[in-house]
This record gives C-alpha cells, structure tokens and sequence, in this order.
C-alpha cells in the first residue's frame, strides 16, 4: 500500500506541481515559492489577513543546552543600509559620519523598542528551539507574572497582514491577537517587531511543559483517562480557531502545552506560525507542517482541506498519547503500526474515526466533542 501512496503522489507532484513545506525539512527555495499561495481574507471593520507560513521547526523539539544561553543572545548589528553608508540627496552623497551623529528613525525606534523590552521584561532560560528561533522563559518585571518569551528570526517572518487600523502586523501576530480571548490557546501578551528578529511575549503556564514531554515523563504513554481530559481540551480549542476561521496546520504534541499546577492539567494551543484563515470552501495543494502527519488525501490527490485535517491530526495527537512512539501517516496506512486491542471499545472507535482514510468520513470538530469517549 506503501508503493501506492509513494507512486501516486510523485504522479500527483509531476501533474500539478504541488507543495510541501513542512516542519521537519526544510525545502530550498521556499520563500520564493510561498508568495504565490497567498490568499486574502477580508471582513467587514476587520482585518485582510494573509495565509502565514515560517520557517522549518524541527519535528521533535530540540532543547537548547545551558551552555548555549549566552551565545543566543540578541545581536545588536544591522544589516547595512544606504541610508548608513551614504545616499545620493540632489546629486550630493551625505557622508555616513553624519549618520553616525543624527541616528534615522528606524534605529531610534529601533533603540527604544529594545529598551522598553528589556525594562518590562526578564528573559531567563532557554526553554527550547527550533528552526523558528528560541524560546525563552523569563517574568514582566512589574508583577513578576511568568511570561515565555519567542524569538524569531527575520528570514522566518514571511507574511503579514493588515490590522483593523492599518497597521502592518505579523500574520502570527495579527492571528494571535485575533483569537485572543480564545481560552484554549496561548495568550500574547506582547510582541516588538525589530530589524533582525520578532519577539512574541507570551503567556507561560507555571509549571508546564509541552505534551511530548509530559507523556515522556509518564512512562512513555498516558492512561486513557488521563489523555481524555487533555484530548477534550485540544478539540475544544480547535474548535474555538475553527469558529474564527483560523486554520493552526500544525497540531501535535510538541505544540500543546500542559500546565501541571492544577489538580486537573490544563491544555493550550501553542505556536502559529504556519496558521492561515480558512473558510469551509478552502482546499490547499501546498502542505505546511509536519511530515509524519501529512492526511493521506494529500497523498492521494494532493488536496486537502482544514476541518478534516485537524481531525485527522487529532487522531495523531490521541494515538501517541495512548501508544507513546512517532506516529506516521504512511505506516499506519500500511498496517504497520496498528491501534492496541487493549484499549476500550470507545477509544478504539474515536481513532477509527479521527484516522479515517477518507476525509468525508471523519467528523467534523463539532461532532467530534460529542463522541462518547470524550463525555
């Protein structure tokens, strides 16, 4: 079944030319080629949001060593400009020691921003890193309120979208501040849009960690009700973005959060950097996320589309928190890694569900919080 998939999406590549853009490889010339799958939203006093994409982000997280902390630190060189070594003003070059004495706006602004950063805001530990930039615990200095703090290189902002007032935002930014009062995903608190790099300031579940590592700590795999309680909550949030037509792409262990203060661990969404704005009529022939999870529509008509996709990445998200290991597309359609006999019938039947091979017959995100399992 393997050879199948393999020859239908070479042929389906050579047909229609499609895409992938994944998490886990990055492909060379993406950036050149992204511009031509944008698309526009628009909506009445709201904002005209382009899809987003962004750098590779390794498949599984990589921690960033102790020892590294110190040589992440934000660099504090610009790229040159004409305006620092010299521009042409009626036929006479301004010499760039005049700049060195009246620094432009954009370096002032520049200036201040990272000023204002640094008094409102401690930055700690690394947290982790992926192809996206690092991530970095730390506290706002007024209350000591635990934030994490995300920073992403410039040549990984690709997109942006137009704000309600007109202001050119980030697309990550401007679909976080859209989904803002969206419990079941991570807040943004605060962002700074520099030259070199974009800081996200966001909210930090304390303690927490992300669901690949709470699974790790548990032996490699959680109890079915354990991974109900959590499960229920992803789906909840999912169906938040879903009804402010946001598409996250890239749901998956790595990018849940668990805050473990509570009785009860909390869930939340994290990192939408490949998220775009969907609608119900909304296919895609570029793949933006991880590689093991890609649906197997697109493997067999290089199509697919938002609903049916988060639920099949649901049902990726359910199958390692009950079996442990990497789940891949490609092997369980082959039957080579199969879902345990040992687990309820309920259970069974939500995966059976979620990981349908034919995307019309998954449920929708609003019928998939009513399964029996999850009640």
């Amino acid at each position: 079944m393997l050879n199948n998939y393999v020859k239908k999406v070479f042929l389906c590549n050579a047909q229609k030319s499609a895409k992938l853009y994944l998490t886990d490889q990055p492909v060379a010339g993406w950036r050149t080629e992204y511009s031509s799958h944008i698309s526009n939203f628009t909506e009445s006093g709201d904002a005209s949001i382009f899809q987003s994409g962004s750098g590779s982000t390794g498949s599984r997280k990589r921690k960033l060593p102790q020892e590294e902390e110190d040589t992440r630190k934000r660099k504090r060189t610009s790229t040159p400009n004409p305006s620092e070594e010299g521009v042409v003003v009626n036929s006479r070059k301004r010499k760039a020691s005049e700049e060195q004495v009246r620094p432009s706006k954009k370096r002032r602004q520049e200036e201040a921003s990272w000023q204002e950063f640094e008094t409102k805001y401690c930055q700690q530990h690394p947290l982790g890193e992926g192809g996206f930039g690092s991530v970095y615990a730390g506290f706002r200095r007024a209350d000591l309120f635990p934030v994490a703090i995300k920073h992403i290189s410039r040549e990984n902002v690709i997109s942006k979208g137009v704000s309600v007032n007109g202001k050119v935002l980030p697309a990550e930014v401007a679909f976080m501040l859209r989904i803002r009062d969206a419990e079941g995903s991570v807040s943004l608190l605060d962002f700074y849009d520099l030259d070199q790099e974009l800081i996200l300031v966001l909210e930090r579940l304390d303690p927490c960690a992300d669901l690949l590592d709470y699974i790790t700590d548990r032996g490699g795999f959680l109890q079915e009700e354990d991974a109900k309680i959590i499960l229920k909550q992803v789906v909840k949030a999912a169906r938040e973005l879903q009804t402010k037509r946001i598409f996250h792409r890239d749901i998956k262990i790595e990018n849940i959060l668990i805050g473990t203060g509570t009785a009860v661990p909390q869930a939340k969404l994290i990192d939408f950097g490949l998220s775009c704005i969907t609608t119900k009529k909304s296919t895609y022939s570029t793949f933006y996320g991880t590689s093991a999870h890609i649906p197997p529509e697109w493997y067999q008509s290089c199509k697919y589309s938002a609903g049916p996709t988060t639920v099949w990445q649901l049902g990726v998200v359910l199958f390692e928190m009950l079996h442990g290991g990497i789940f891949e597309t490609t092997s369980y359609m082959d039957n080579k890694i199969n879902i345990r006999e040992k687990l309820s019938e309920s259970s069974k039947d939500i995966l059976r569900l979620c990981l349908h091979p034919d995307p019309h017959q998954r449920p929708s995100l609003k019928q998939l919080r009513f399964h029996p399992w999850l009640q």
